[in-house]
């Protein structure tokens, strides 16, 4: 862990992310709400460019929930294939179209817990909604923001769900929405995955303890 006090890291860290990305875009192509969801549920285990390559080609087919009713599942499949999990993603997008026209009159709910019960949509997807399409302050955590913010000493690293509430904690709810997309944009920038090299890193070169810097070549060395 970094001796640096968790309140002055994350401004420090915060400071360097509004230099570096200013003004994040938002990684997914979509139009509205409904575009929003679907490319999110795709995005499950898939790059956002995939993503961005697939819903032109599925929404000139149908894009809302009543026109996404009327395509097969199979078509829609096949048309979502390149995404990965196919049969479950082509499912979940007719069950969740079916639920919208039936329960909220063909709209996407403004509701985290209602978005939550939609079929193929986790607590992940449906906090970027609400972020991204509503403006509701929201930290979703992927396994990337949850690595990064276990290298920056912001979090223990233990799940995703201890992450988001630490980073939840520990930044400004009005700068939820911005972070999110922030740390998404700069460990594709700076901070990979794989070929992680700390001291390349503008924010891994001080804020990432020795420790983890050995725990982290520990667990490659095990790949």
């Amino acid at each position: 862990m970094s001796p640096m006090k968790r309140p002055e890291l994350a401004q420090r860290i915060q400071a360097i992310l509004d230099e570096h990305f200013p003004a994040p875009p938002i990684p997914l192509d979509h139009a509205d709400p409904f575009s929003l969801l679907i490319a999110v549920l795709l995005s499950a285990q898939c790059t956002d460019v995939r993503v961005n390559q697939v819903t032109p080609i599925l929404f000139a087919r149908a894009n809302t929930p009543h026109t996404m009713l009327q395509v097969p599942v199979a078509e829609i499949q096949a048309i979502v294939r390149p995404c990965g999990l196919s049969p479950q993603k082509a499912k979940a997008i007719a069950g969740l179209s079916k639920i919208l026209l039936e329960e909220h009159n063909g709209e996407v709910p403004t509701n985290l817990e209602a978005l939550e019960r939609l079929p193929g949509v986790g607590h992940k997807t449906a906090s970027v909604v609400m972020a991204q399409a509503f403006g509701v302050p929201a930290f979703p955590i992927d396994t990337h923001i949850h690595r990064l913010a276990w290298r920056w000493g912001l979090s223990s690293g233990r799940s995703v769900e201890q992450t988001e509430r630490d980073l939840v904690r520990t930044f400004p709810r009005e700068h939820w929405n911005k972070l999110h997309l922030q740390i998404i944009h700069f460990g594709r920038a700076f901070c990979p995955a794989m070929r992680h090299v700390p001291a390349q890193c503008p924010i891994c070169s001080w804020a990432m303890s020795k420790a983890r810097q050995a725990t982290e070549a520990k667990q490659r060395g095990r790949r």
